[in-house]
């Protein structure tokens, strides 16, 4: 199967969107199976208002659905709700053409805490962007439950996996008080540093990562060690120099980066909500509306029993399960006509 994935998000975005794409498209070929994308790349580009380092393709449906047949897909795949996304599913309607989305980012959510756009309205743009594929694929079973709760149909779990042989336990490389308290991500509103940079907490502090958000949290926390965009082996070396991986945001659909730190060997420190819940279990982390009980208790936590939990998730599952849900969309896809066209045949053998 020749896949074609639509994605606003890409690199240079260093992001769990990338991240996942990127892995599927490594795992795809021992599956049987290609993946393809239609990204920003090749189009003129703007920035994204407030957050300039995100880059939006200028393109008409036109160019997408010349795109779309240069790869001679079997299956279009529309990963995000941004102009190559609502163009890719344009053409799509317009062709009959089945498709399926995934729901990455809580835009709702996030279009809020800028601006204070009413969720509810974003919510009813993104069912309607959603629903007129043939499956929706939801990191977690909690986040599945949630947008069916909010009128989005034909969930799928598509979950995501962790490379162990990169994030594993290392000699550390940090030369900090201990215990270190660690974030890696995006440096912005939505990720709730505040609550974590806040927080009395003996030993140190430290941010991986880059964001419209650094310059004012990097001067109001000026006792925080802001390490910048971090990749690769050196970021490995980073997580594995950690006690403990503080995730403060309320908003995430699943972390990642989460994964990563648990197969470094660090428990997390978290919130209850969606994206912990479904990712550190207890005896790998510790969830509670106290953040700063959390990263205490976390430090209790045997490192080897994060690590081992984060062993549970593989990009080559994640690629699997991706590839099984569109199978299974299509089918349900050819089985809804088959079951149209008897329907109309029925109805004019009856006049």
């Amino acid at each position: 199967m020749r896949v074609l994935v639509v994605t606003d998000a890409w690199k240079p975005q260093v992001n769990g969107v990338v991240h996942s794409l990127e892995a599927i498209a490594r795992e795809a070929p021992a599956l049987g199976a290609e993946i393809h994308f239609c990204t920003p790349e090749g189009f003129p580009t703007v920035g994204l208002p407030s957050y300039r380092e995100i880059r939006l393709a200028i393109a008409s449906p036109r160019a997408v659905a010349q795109r779309i047949d240069a790869i001679g897909a079997d299956h279009v795949h529309i990963a995000t709700e941004g102009p190559l996304g609502l163009a890719a599913r344009r053409i799509c309607l317009l062709r009959k053409a089945p498709f399926t989305t995934s729901y990455h980012t809580r835009f709702p959510e996030y279009l809020h805490a800028r601006t204070h756009f009413p969720m509810r309205w974003s919510y009813v743009a993104l069912r309607a962007f959603h629903n007129a594929g043939a499956g929706v694929m939801a990191s977690t079973p909690r986040l599945a439950r949630e947008l069916q709760e909010r009128g989005f149909r034909r969930m799928m779990i598509w979950s995501r996996g962790v490379d162990h042989e990169l994030f594993r336990p290392r000699p550390s490389v940090l030369n900090l008080p201990h215990p270190i308290f660690f974030y890696a991500g995006r440096v912005a509103i939505e990720k709730n540093l505040e609550a974590f940079l806040s927080l009395d907490l003996p030993g140190s502090k430290v941010v991986v990562g880059d964001g419209p958000a650094r310059a004012a949290l990097q001067a109001a926390f000026p006792e925080a060690h802001f390490l910048g965009m971090q990749k690769g082996e050196t970021l490995a070396q980073l997580y594995a120099s950690a006690d403990v991986f503080v995730f403060p945001s309320r908003t995430d659909t699943f972390g990642i980066v989460m994964l990563e730190a648990m197969a470094s060997g660090l428990p997390v420190a978290a919130f209850p909500v969606s994206g912990p819940l479904d990712v550190a279990t207890p005896g790998a982390g510790v969830l509670s509306e106290d953040l700063r009980t959390a990263c205490l208790g976390a430090l209790d936590l045997s490192r080897e029993a994060a690590r081992a939990h984060a062993l549970r998730y593989t990009w080559a599952a994640s690629a699997r399960q991706f590839l099984d849900n569109i199978g299974i969309a299509r089918a349900a896809r050819r089985s809804a006509e088959q079951r149209q066209l008897f329907h109309d045949r029925q109805t004019v053998e009856a006049r």
